[in-house]
């Protein structure tokens, strides 16, 4: 029996939605959290691990001072306090990836408290507060193969690679975010959004969540106006800025169709499935007794030196919102220009283009029109669409020369995202570059106007705008290769008539 969902409309008109994040950061350090392995993406399963990685008897794990400094920085650029003494602990779970059968993370007393991040949403303002920021190790990567969904579900075996085990990983947990209301996804996206540019802006990670370096837990929640809130649900590992958004709309008509049928809502972890935008049961979701905390004992306390945060604080760089606002004053563009920017997730691909050598207006075009409209279409992220900044601004540069017109620019950009070259070669490869012969564009005009000598007659009478008529006959015979404004300029001097 199939049952029907809710409208978006029906649910946030019924219910008020209650979200919160987890996103885990891998941090770009050159070694493992507690060990001296490399941290680099790929590589030759379980090539990359030692006895301190692996939870071998005997080894002693060592924090890794550049992690702690980057964890420190991040706390200070999302406003956080910085803890003067904080620990590990061990968080204690049995799972295959985890080669020690627990996870050195923090528990009670974490490195960063008690901050906030500002989002716009929609031209409007919103506070996300900071609950903590975190150190902790990551976990292998577990393979089920032999199924036909790469789950554990009707997989034959299942295979582990630690060489991601023991990474430095930050997690940062924002508080609940209530009184979002059915803005509740695109407040998510937002929050991961903004976040991602910060962290990216630290250097502290490539923050690539199609790499797993950048990943989201979501947490949703749906309950009457006035009525406590309701039982969350974790929709785990969400790696699209994309499918934040969807998870959390997704999660909510779920849970709306629950419990308008009468049921009720099981505080759980769900997977999101890229493919439907639908989540799915995962395992009942533990609390923190369940994970018998206790403090590391193989680890010294961390105790930041209050003159080394306050270098670090002094040493931060300029921050997305005001870089942001920077180069809006340099762009000369208005708050509802940047905010079709900022929609379209395009600041830095235009900020780069424009570096490449292009201008703000040109570089805005072509990201904000023809790309965008390809990125809309097929599903992907601006930056995943196949044109780089170089690729754009050397198409723009193409066009300023004179050599390709737009059209033929949006023709040779096609081939740019399917993977075929850089614009000069794929103009030069598909003779695609505009016609400037003078004799050739002379005999194509003389040509038009002999096929079509009524028209001719109307120009030269003084009706100068049937000349469009002749352009458009040229144009079609140079297949669109002729600069359209020296056509008409041929026409009329042939025809001896002032334009």
């Amino acid at each position: 029996m199939t049952t029907t969902l809710p409208a978006y409309d029906e649910v946030v008109a019924r219910y008020e939605p209650v979200i919160g994040l987890e996103t885990h950061v891998e941090l770009g350090t050159n070694t493992k959290m507690f060990c001296g392995c490399p941290t680099d993406f790929g590589g030759a399963p379980n090539t990359r691990v030692c006895p301190v990685c692996l939870g071998l008897p005997g080894s002693l794990p060592v924090a890794n001072r550049a992690a702690v400094e980057a964890t420190i920085r991040i706390g200070l650029a999302l406003n956080c306090s910085i803890a003067q003494w904080c620990r590990f602990a061990r968080k204690n779970y049995y799972y295959p990836d985890m080669p020690k059968n627990y996870q050195i993370s923090q528990y009670d007393e974490p490195l960063c408290v008690d901050g906030y991040l500002d989002v716009e949403v929609n031209g409007e303002p919103v506070r996300i507060s900071i609950e903590r920021v975190h150190m902790e190790e990551d976990t292998g990567k577990t393979l089920h193969v032999g199924g036909a969904t790469g789950r554990i579900h009707g997989a034959t075996e299942s295979l582990v690679d630690y060489n991601r085990a023991g990474i430095p990983l930050v997690e940062i947990v924002t508080k609940p975010i209530p009184g979002a209301g059915a803005m509740a996804p695109e407040v998510a996206r937002a929050y991961v959004t903004e976040l991602r540019d910060v962290l990216r802006s630290l250097g502290v990670s490539d923050v690539r969540m199609e790499e797993g370096s950048l990943r989201c837990d979501v947490n949703t929640s749906l309950n009457l106006p006035g009525e406590q809130w309701g039982t969350r649900t974790e929709t785990k590992n969400v790696n699209s800025l994309r499918s934040v958004e969807r998870a959390v709309r997704s999660e909510m008509i779920r849970q709306a169709s629950v419990l308008a049928a009468g049921g009720r809502i099981t505080q759980e972890t769900r997977h999101f499935h890229e493919d439907t935008g639908e989540t799915t049961s995962g395992r009942s979701k533990e609390t923190a007794t369940d994970y018998r905390y206790f403090p590391e004992p193989d680890l010294v306390p961390i105790a930041p030196d209050p003159t080394w945060v306050a270098e670090l604080k002094a040493a931060l760089p300029e921050l997305p919102r005001l870089h942001r606002r920077r180069l809006q004053q340099e762009w000369g563009l208005s708050d509802l220009d940047m905010q079709s920017i900022l929609n379209a997730g395009a600041v830095e691909l235009i900020e780069a283009t424009i570096a490449a050598g292009t201008t703000p207006t040109a570089a805005r075009k072509w990201w904000l029109g023809e790309l965008s409209r390809r990125a809309n279409e097929t599903g992907v992220e601006l930056a995943d669409i196949g044109a780089t900044p170089a690729q754009v601004a050397e198409l723009q540069g193409l066009v300023d020369a004179g050599k390709l017109t737009d059209k033929l620019a949006r023709t040779v950009l096609e081939h740019v995202v399917a993977g075929e070259g850089s614009p000069a070669k794929i103009m030069a490869d598909r003779n695609l570059e505009v016609v400037s012969d003078t004799g050739a564009l002379t005999a194509a005009v003389d040509e038009a106007i002999a096929a079509n000598s009524a028209i001719a007659d109307k120009v030269r009478g003084g009706k100068v705008a049937a000349a469009g008529a002749l352009v458009g006959a040229v144009m079609k015979t140079t297949r669109g290769q002729a600069d359209a404004k020296t056509v008409r300029e041929l026409i009329l001097e042939r025809l001896g008539v002032q334009g």
